[in-house]
């Protein structure tokens, strides 16, 4: 993946950990969505992990490797 790929996702990254408590990791795909959504966009699972240290540790985790899930925006 480019530089810019992965500066792009530290970024994101440091913007949940910032406010870990407005975010949740869903349990079906693990994407780390806002704490506001009923169903998640990527998987339409509805269960999910509002856990403040899990979204943060998950958030680094993320930052750290290439997106490896498929979105909807790659149905573009």
């Amino acid at each position: 993946m480019s530089d810019a790929h992965m500066a792009e996702r530290a970024a994101r990254a440091e913007k949940i950990i910032a406010a870990a408590d407005q975010f949740k990791i869903c349990e079906g795909c693990d994407s780390i969505l806002a704490e506001r959504v009923t169903s998640c966009p990527n998987c339409h699972g509805y269960r999910f992990n509002p856990d403040r240290d899990e979204v943060i540790a998950h958030a680094r985790l993320l930052a750290s490797r290439a997106q490896t899930s498929v979105t909807s925006s790659d149905f573009d």
